[in-house]
């Protein structure tokens, strides 16, 4: 497998992993007020989610792709 075919299903995993974590804090927020104390952590898996896809998106670009 490649460098590209790598960072390809890389971030497959990860855009994944970023749809799972919109959705995730996208219904706490509709269940509001009830686990709001979950509201943090959430947010921030959500965060640390995007942030590594948007890297790696970096990555791949940098490769002309």
């Amino acid at each position: 497998m490649s460098d590209i075919d790598t960072l390809k299903a890389e971030l497959k995993k990860l855009s994944q992993r970023a749809t799972q974590a919109k959705m995730d804090l996208h219904d706490l927020s509709e269940d509001l007020p009830q686990n709001w104390q979950t509201i943090l952590s959430v947010a921030q898996r959500a965060q640390e989610a995007f942030a590594a896809l948007e890297a790696k998106r970096g990555e791949l670009d940098k490769l002309g792709v």
